[in-house]
């Protein structure tokens, strides 16, 4: 009668085994048809609402910034608003610090960031990217009359303005001070306030491209200069959130035909008054 009981048991414990087992492959399954869906809704959420929403920091000329009309304009604007209408939708361009960019994204205030967002590895395990779409060469800047520095080894004890969360600030931080020495860093929300503190020389120096640095240069008369060979090249992409591997795809698509047929070069001119680079 024990044995017998002793069988019984084993035979509803090895059922419940099983049941639960069932259970958790069924979980695995709805886990991975959940991530499915969720790799392909981006790209039709945005065709069903007809709007895909666009971060900025609406502060950087010319690759974005609010023009006299008070419409986001520039370079990134235009790459964006010609992705969106290759898509079939509209583009609605929100404003964001830099620093609050990769927040933003995630919180979903917006689908996609096209805002010189460079493409590292660092980044690359929170956001999806497409293909670059530009390339910066970044250099060092000073006033005009500033003779003393040319190189970035110029820079040790030294006050050096950056752009607050940019990648430019993370190379400073973490490649330049080792190498070079103590200096002081001061990072800045927007590239003008860095440049007017530069020119009234509250800063040695910054570090920005030269595409960047040539319309304000030319707008507010600053008595400041590019000095010595660029000291390193970022690659800019469309930045998403993790897991919409079918949206980056289409977007890579889309620059590859904007490239092919013109689109791509006639914006690159008409806002840097140049051929891009090969």
């Amino acid at each position: 009668m024990k044995n017998r009981k002793s069988w019984i048991t084993f035979i509803l414990l090895l059922t419940f085994t099983m049941i639960l087992s069932a259970c958790g492959n069924n979980n695995e399954s709805d886990s991975a048809n959940k991530d499915k869906e969720q790799e392909a809704s981006l790209l039709q959420e945005i065709k069903d609402r007809g709007v895909m929403k666009v971060g900025v920091m609406g502060t950087y000329q010319p690759y974005n910034f609010l023009n006299e009309k008070k419409e986001m304009d520039g370079f990134d604007v235009d790459i964006a608003k010609e992705v969106a209408k290759r898509l079939g939708v509209e583009a609605e361009f929100v404003a964001q610090e830099f620093s609050g960019m990769i927040a933003g994204l995630q919180a979903e205030k917006f689908d996609v960031v096209v805002s010189q967002m460079t493409i590292t590895d660092e980044r690359q395990e929170q956001m999806d990217f497409s293909d670059p779409y530009i390339t910066n060469h970044v250099k060092v800047i000073v006033q005009e009359g500033n003779n003393s520095i040319t190189t970035v080894e110029d820079f040790k004890g030294k006050n050096i303005g950056v752009g607050l969360g940019t990648n430019d600030e993370t190379y400073l931080r973490t490649e330049l001070l080792p190498k070079v020495g103590e200096f002081n860093i001061m990072a800045y929300d927007d590239v003008i306030t860095s440049l007017k503190d530069l020119d009234a020389g509250r800063i040695d120096a910054t570090i920005n491209n030269m595409y960047a640095l040539k319309p304000v240069v030319e707008s507010s008369g600053f008595k400041i200069k590019a000095v010595g060979e660029p000291i390193k090249s970022d690659q800019a992409g469309i930045a998403t959130r993790k897991g919409n591997e079918e949206f980056i795809s289409e977007v890579n698509r889309i620059l590859g035909e904007m490239k092919e047929d013109g689109t791509y070069n006639e914006i690159f001119v008409k806002w840097f008054d140049e051929e891009p680079q090969a």
